[in-house]
C-alpha cells in the first residue's frame, strides 16, 4: 500500500497505523510525533515510520514547530487543558491542505454540489459549485462534465459521490433511491469517471455524514446521527467504527412507519415518518393546518417562531422522538447527533424533541440520554472514505489506491510552445 513495504511492519499493521496517525489529525489539527504516537499507542521507532511515508505520499505535510502552530480550519489543538508544555517543542504534523486530492460530489434530490478537495478538508460543508440535479443520467453527465473541468485542473486520487437511497458501495451501484429512480438504472461510477480517469467510490448519504462527524467529534465513538432534509436517514457509529451490514438496508430510518399518518411515500409504503418531518413533508404539514402554502424552509422556520408550539409542530415532533428513542432502545445507544433541517428549528421547539427522546429511552432510567444539533460534515466523510478505501485500502481496492497515487505524483508533461 502506498507504494512502500516496511519490512518490519506486516501489510495490515502498517495500514491500521496509517489509519490511527490520519484519524488523530482528524481530530487534533495539529499534534507533533512524539504527541501521535503517544495518542495512537504507537512506539516512536514505528510511528516515525509511518509518519514518513504519509509525508512522503503528500498525505501530511509539516506546519513548523513551536506550540502555536496553527491547527486547521475546524481542527482542535493539542488536547493539553490549556496548559502551557515546557521543553523544546518538537515538528507539527497535520493533514495536507494545499493540494487538491479527491472530487467531491453531493448528489442530492434537487440539487448536485461539487468541491475539489485536500486531504486536509474543512470540516463544515463549504461546496464551490452546485447545479440543479437533472432527471435523466444523459443530463446529469454533461452537467457534471461541464462542472468538474471548472474544478479539476490535475490527477485525483478518486472522485467521491454521495448518493441518496439503498446503496451498495462494494459493487458501486444504487439499488433504490425513492425521490430519483433513475440513479437506479444506470452506472454513476461510468458517468462520472469516464470524464476524469480516476477511481469512482459511491457512499451512502448519511453515512457520509456520521463519518464526517466522527472525524470531527473526539467524544463520538457511539452516536445515532439522523439527518432530516429531502430524505430522512439515520447512521450509527459505535466503539468509533460506522456500523455496517452485509446488505446495505440499514439505516433506512425515516422509513418507518408512524401510528395514523395516511401518506403515501415514495418508496411506495404508507406512513413514513419520512412524509412527515423531510422538507415536504413539514411544509405540507403546514399548509394543511393553515389552509395556506410556504413557499420555503426559511419562511416556515418564520412562522413556527413566530407562531410557537402549535399542534401539527407537536405531533410532528412527538412522533419523531418516539422513532428515536425506539432506536435508542434497539441499539443501546444514549447519544443522538441531529442534522439538517431541524436544527434549523427554534430553542423551544428542539428542546421539545430532545425533551421527549430522553422521556422514551430506556437508558434515561440509568444516565443521560444527550441530543445535540450538529452542522453537516458530509464532504469531510467523503474524504474519509477516500482515504479509508483508496489510500489505505484492503484486498481488491489495493491496486486502484497504488495506481490513483502514482498518477498523482507523476510530473505533468509540459508542451512546447509554437513559435510564430
Amino acid at each position: 500500500m502506498l507504494g512502500v513495504n516496511t519490512p518490519a511492519l506486516p501489510a495490515s499493521l502498517r495500514r491500521t497505523n496509517q489509519r490511527t496517525v490520519v484519524s488523530l489529525l482528524w481530530r487534533l489539527g495539529c499534534a507533533s510525533r512524539a504527541d501521535l504516537a503517544k495518542a495512537g499507542g504507537i512506539s516512536q521507532p514505528t510511528a516515525g515510520k509511518i509518519i514518513s511515508e504519509l509525508l512522503h505520499h503528500g498525505i501530511l505535510s509539516e506546519v513548523g514547530s513551536g506550540h502555536d502552530s496553527p491547527t486547521r480550519a475546524g481542527g482542535r489543538p493539542p488536547q493539553n487543558g490549556g496548559a502551557p508544555r515546557l521543553g523544546r517543542p518538537g515538528q507539527m504534523l497535520r493533514l495536507d491542505n494545499r493540494r487538491t486530492r479527491f472530487l467531491a460530489v453531493e448528489l442530492g434530490v434537487t440539487d448536485t454540489s461539487l468541491s475539489a478537495l485536500p486531504v486536509g478538508v474543512e470540516l463544515r460543508d463549504q461546496w464551490a459549485r452546485r447545479f440543479p440535479t437533472p432527471s435523466s443520467p444523459e443530463a446529469w453527465k454533461r452537467e457534471f462534465a461541464r462542472v468538474a473541468s471548472e474544478l479539476v485542473t490535475g490527477p485525483l486520487w478518486g472522485i467521491l459521490i454521495s448518493v441518496p437511497g439503498i446503496v451498495d458501495e462494494t459493487q458501486g451501484k444504487v439499488l433504490f433511491s425513492p425521490n430519483l429512480h433513475w440513479l437506479e438504472r444506470t452506472s454513476l461510477p461510468e458517468l462520472a469517471g469516464a470524464q476524469l480517469k480516476a477511481p469512482v467510490l459511491l457512499v451512502q448519504e448519511i453515512r457520509a455524514l456520521a463519518l464526517g462527524h466522527l472525524s470531527a467529534d473526539p467524544e463520538g465513538d457511539d452516536f445515532f446521527l439522523v439527518d432530516f432534509g429531502q430524505g430522512v436517514g439515520g447512521a450509527m457509529v459505535i466503539d468509533g467504527q460506522l456500523y455496517s451490514h452485509p446488505t446495505p438496508l440499514s439505516g433506512e430510518f425515516g422509513h418507518t412507519p408512524v401510528a395514523n399518518n395516511l401518506r403515501r411515500c415514495g418508496c411506495g409504503a404508507v406512513g413514513c415518518l419520512e412524509t412527515l418531518v423531510s422538507e415536504r413533508g413539514l411544509l405540507e404539514s403546514f399548509s394543511r393546518a393553515h389552509g395556506r402554502p410556504v413557499q420555503s424552509m426559511d419562511q416556515l422556520m418564520g412562522e413556527i417562531a413566530a407562531r410557537g408550539m402549535e399542534p401539527w409542530l407537536l405531533d410532528t415532533l412527538n412522533a419523531t422522538a418516539q422513532v428515536i428513542s425506539g432506536a435508542l432502545n434497539v441499539l443501546g445507544l444514549h447519544r443522538v447527533v441531529v442534522t439538517g433541517l431541524l436544527t434549523q428549528l427554534p430553542a423551544f421547539a428542539f428542546d421539545h424533541l430532545a425533551d421527549q427522546i430522553q422521556r422514551g429511552a430506556m437508558w434515561a432510567r440509568f444516565g443521560q440520554v444527550t441530543c445535540q444539533s450538529a452542522p453537516r460534515r458530509r464532504a469531510a466523510g467523503l474524504v474519509a472514505v477516500g482515504l479509508d478505501r483508496l489510500v489505505f485500502p484492503d484486498g481488491e481496492n489495493s491496486r486502484r489506491g497504488v495506481a490513483a497515487l502514482q498518477r498523482a505524483r507523476r510530473p505533468k508533461k509540459r508542451l512546447a510552445k509554437k513559435t510564430a
